[in-house]
């Protein structure tokens, strides 16, 4: 390889952030009648608040919302006006809608060497500080990280219904999103990776590589059960009043 051919493949242009949110589920653990992302909490639809966040935060290019081929939410008046993409290539597993929704980035512009940050669309109560915190910490980082909490309780390992182990928690952390890495990165390792891994740390894990972890927030929990929605739209009607005031 010639110094021309080196200087051909190195990334002129200055990286951008994209965000990329699967939208896909069906939302089976909450209860509810639908996704439980399009259920309404504090006056809108869960995913707009999510959506609201990231539009808050200047550093992102665009937001691209995976959703599966069926769905029709994003055709109805709640969600016209909007200022980010929708893709229809929605896969049966997490990993699979971001996967596809990756390639979908690369159709609209998106090159290898920017930044991605994958979020979960039921993570309603992220702020655009926290985004701004997890670009901040991650841009020059050769890895990439996550938005992550120390672990506060003590964790068991249960069979049957009965404990049988305690694990130490002093170095547990639970991971949440956003998610940020490399796009061409991120592509490769869910590739290796497949369907099996639940979040793109995971998969970047096991191509060898530490995500760098980023302390993040207690209520950026993600809203799973039917008891999360009440906590969720007091969170959210108490920010409604916090701003207002």
């Amino acid at each position: 390889m010639t110094e021309l051919d080196n200087i051909a493949l190195t990334p002129t242009a200055t990286p951008r952030c994209w965000a990329l949110i699967p939208c896909a589920g069906t939302g089976s653990r909450a209860g509810a009648a639908g996704p439980k992302q399009y259920q309404t909490l504090a006056g809108k639809p869960m995913v707009m608040h999510t959506l609201d966040a990231f539009a808050e935060v200047s550093r992102i290019e665009q937001t691209l919302v995976v959703v599966s081929a069926e769905d029709t939410f994003f055709q109805t008046p709640k969600a016209l006006n909007a200022s980010f993409l929708i893709a229809a290539c929605g896969g049966s597993t997490r990993a699979g809608s971001v996967f596809n929704g990756l390639n979908a980035l690369l159709d609209e512009g998106a090159v290898a060497h920017d930044w991605v940050l994958v979020h979960d669309a039921a993570r309603c109560l992220i702020t655009p500080a926290q985004i701004n915190q997890l670009l901040n910490a991650c841009l020059n980082d050769d890895v990439g990280g996550l938005l992550a909490l120390p672990l506060p309780d003590t964790l068991k390992v249960a069979q049957a219904g009965r404990v049988t182990a305690t694990l130490p928690r002093a170095d547990k952390w639970l991971a949440q999103t956003p998610q940020m890495f490399r796009l061409g990165s991120l592509i490769e390792a869910l590739e290796l990776a497949g369907d099996a891994v639940t979040d793109e740390s995971s998969a970047i894990e096991a191509t060898g590589l530490s995500p760098k972890l980023v302390p993040g927030s207690a209520q950026n929990f993600k809203v799973t059960y039917p008891e999360d929605f009440a906590l969720a739209q007091a969170l959210l009607l108490s920010r409604q009043t916090e701003a207002s005031s």
